[in-house]
């Protein structure tokens, strides 16, 4: 059957060289890893670490950043090998198709479509609270604010963003480059400010003991978690088992290195500069993330950090207040980033869908003088903005974590099916210690999975049965391995 059958790894490089279908090799290993820091470095620190801490995990937030960094250090691992072996656009749903069959690939990259693009909508809606926060004078209810009737400044910067990705990788590049220096500017400053605050009491008890906390103010009822279910215990946060629930929570703070993946095509030197950009982006923001939840819990009681600006609120509390708005300025530019790259990433793999056929060819379409995917990036843009205008999505984030976690899974499991169906495949990167490392990395992503709530696994499935609904109704029929036909260039521009 078709749905078993993968896509061999030279027809997936070759796919690439096709007129009208080609992405212009601009990126360098600073470019990528400037990439993982920018979508890194955002609503992670800027927002989620003062909710985790305060209704998960408490200062033992620290703790929850490094079960959550080791999780996305594994899994890294495997990218960075498959990314080197099957250098192209896609990330997980190309890397999927070369070694576990189309059905999977299918469910990656409608996996990773829901990753993007509410994780990009949610990212804009924090956004646009920050940019209320900072604005000398006050916009209408109905436009911004907590619950605005259509969110307009998020709908904006969308729109913007999208601009700036149709007019070129490089370009994107630059961009990032400048808000990403503000952002790690702003997050050090933080950190040397509140250095000379931080109370050693607020740190006692570093892990408060199980009890039930309060709700989160960027989240809707998630369910219980599901592994207290499976171990059969009360719902309660904090404990022990709070270091988990709060690293299911942050885990979206490292959702980065997978978008770098998708860019792979981009590449100037992809075997060299991917592994250097995964493996470096994810060390520099784990060692950030660390040291900054430690200062913010010894700022201000963890109690008090519910709150969507907890940065900020931390240094309020302490009559810091210049240091506070300097903070809010760099959590506008750092968010910016998380949204940009975000958005890239969903119509690079859209992109690499289209051109397989899974999806409609004429979206893989290649702007002639900026060679980038402007039909689907201008697309994309639009469904975000949309949703994102209408909707309130940071209630979304676990969502966001699930889909991405069994990616994650999946993409483990195809580094050791590889190195057995293919172990001829030329490999710049491997991972070390297979089967062991990828096996490590599948039992660390179920875990955080887990930890997540039995609402957020109910959506996840009815968003996975959908996908299915779509692939087997279009897709499997159509695609260029179920027909047979491979890629062909021809004079106008399309792939035949």
């Amino acid at each position: 059957m078709s749905v078993l059958k993968t896509k061999p790894v030279e027809q997936c490089i070759s796919d690439t060289e096709v007129e009208g279908h080609q992405l212009r090799r601009d990126l360098s290993a600073l470019d990528l890893t400037v990439f993982g820091v920018g979508v890194t470095i955002g609503t992670g620190i800027f927002v989620l670490t003062g909710v985790a801490a305060a209704t998960k995990a408490g200062p033992a937030i620290a703790l929850s950043f490094v079960v959550a960094a080791v999780a996305c250090a594994l899994a890294g691992l495997c990218y960075a090998e498959l990314a080197s072996a099957v250098p192209v656009a896609g990330s997980a749903y190309t890397f999927s198709y070369a070694t576990l069959g189309e059905l999977i690939a299918w469910i990656i990259g409608w996996d990773l479509v829901l990753e993007f693009t509410l994780g990009g909508a949610a990212v804009a809606k924090g956004w646009s609270k920050y940019l209320v926060e900072l604005l000398p004078f006050t916009l209408p209810a109905s436009i911004a604010g907590d619950s605005p009737t259509v969110d307009v400044p998020a709908a904006l910067v969308v729109a913007a963003l999208t601009v700036v990705a149709i007019l070129g990788v490089k370009f994107s590049a630059r961009f990032n480059s400048l808000l990403v220096a503000v952002k790690v500017a702003v997050v050090l400053l933080f950190i040397a400010v509140g250095l000379t605050a931080v109370k050693a009491s607020n740190w006692s008890p570093f892990i408060p003991p199980a009890a039930k906390a309060p709700k989160a103010v960027t989240a809707v009822e998630t369910g219980t978690p599901v592994i207290q279910l499976l171990l059969g215990q009360e719902p309660l946060d904090y404990g022990l088992l709070g270091i988990g629930f709060g690293a299911a929570i942050v885990f979206f703070a490292f959702i980065g290195f997978d978008v770098i993946a998708t860019t792979a095509e981009e590449v100037r030197r992809p075997q060299r500069d991917l592994p250097i950009g995964i493996l470096g982006s994810l060390a520099i923001c784990t060692v950030l993330y660390v040291i900054v939840s430690v200062v913010m819990t010894g700022l201000l009681r963890y109690t008090e950090l519910n709150d969507a600006a907890p940065m900020a609120k931390a240094l309020k509390a302490n009559g810091l207040d210049l240091a506070a708005s300097l903070v809010s300025l760099g959590a506008l530019a750092g968010l910016t980033t998380v949204i940009l790259v975000l958005m890239m990433g969903q119509a690079r793999v859209l992109f690499a869908m289209s051109r397989d056929r899974l999806l409609p060819e004429g979206l893989a379409k290649v702007h002639p003088t900026f060679r980038t995917p402007w039909i689907i990036s201008l697309l994309t843009g639009t469904v975000i903005a949309v949703i994102t205008a209408l909707v309130d999505l940071e209630t979304l984030a676990d969502l966001v974590n699930i889909g991405t976690l069994f990616a994650f899974v999946l993409v483990s499991i195809g580094v050791v099916v590889l190195r057995r169906t293919r172990p001829d495949l030329q490999r710049a990167f491997r991972t070390p210690a297979v089967p062991l490392i990828p096996a490590l990395a599948v039992v660390a992503c179920l875990f955080l999975m887990l930890n997540l709530g039995t609402h957020t696994w109910y959506r996840f499935l009815a968003w996975m049965v959908i996908g299915l609904v779509v692939y087997f109704f279009y897709g499997r029929r159509r695609s260029r391995l179920a027909t047979g036909e491979k890629t062909v260039a021809t004079g106008d521009g399309q792939a035949r």
